[in-house]
């Protein structure tokens, strides 16, 4: 996730993410950069100081206060020593100051994302329900069942958002990429298994429609 207010530059770093074939999304103001990092469906964020709604520094500190352990390079145009303390003491993994370089930037990118990987816990939770990630399967109370490779992927985007509203079209784009060859319904039917799964494991959790926006997960029932 690239939260970067000057167009220009977001477009630059989107391309050269590309050409190390890390998929980026761009926000371009600090109140949708905050909702697009609560969401989890990012493995990691390079975060501007200066952006118009919430600058980054506020983002960051509430997004952490928030639960969100996603690595963040934060960027920025000043140098002096006390921002840089105030990025880091606020959440940041790493800090760059404008104008940086190109290898330093994968560099950092890379060394935070690999920290990141290593704070992913086995089993996710939310509510009265696990998932585990090593056997793929949802599990309650001493109940368990496996999922499907689709199924996991869904119920894992679900779980990560806390709660958060995830729309199908994102779904399609985490799961089936760019170039896949699916539609709403696949999303529905996979929706479709997994309410089936939580009711055989009797969860208070459930599966919840936001209409015309997407799912998310509801604790102690739903629709």
């Amino acid at each position: 996730m690239i939260v970067e207010d000057n167009e220009r530059l977001a477009e630059s770093l989107q391309d050269i993410l590309g050409r190390q074939r890390y998929e980026a999304d761009v926000s371009l103001d600090g109140t949708e950069g905050y909702e697009r990092v609560m969401s989890g469906l990012y493995d990691g964020v390079i975060l501007d100081v200066m952006l118009p709604g919430m600058d980054g520094i506020s983002l960051l500190r509430k997004a952490r206060a928030g639960g969100s352990r996603v690595p963040v390079v934060m960027l920025t145009a000043r140098s002096e020593t006390e921002d840089r303390v105030r990025g880091l003491e606020s959440g940041a993994d790493y800090y760059l100051t404008k104008p940086f370089d190109k290898e330093e930037l994968l560099a950092a990118l890379k060394a935070v994302l690999r920290r990141g990987g290593e704070l992913i816990p086995d089993v996710l939770e939310f509510g009265d329900i696990r998932l585990n990630q090593s056997t793929y399967s949802l599990e309650h109370g001493s109940r368990s069942i496996r999922l499907g490779k689709r199924e996991y992927e869904v119920m894992r985007i679900l779980v990560a958002a806390r709660g958060g509203v995830v729309s199908k079209e994102t779904m399609i784009l985490k799961i089936w990429g760019e170039d896949g060859d699916a539609v709403d319904n696949n999303v529905e039917i996979y929706i479709s298994f997994l309410r089936k799964k939580l009711d055989f494991l009797r969860t208070e959790t459930s599966i919840a429609t936001a209409r015309h926006l997407g799912y998310y997960l509801e604790k102690g029932g739903g629709s």
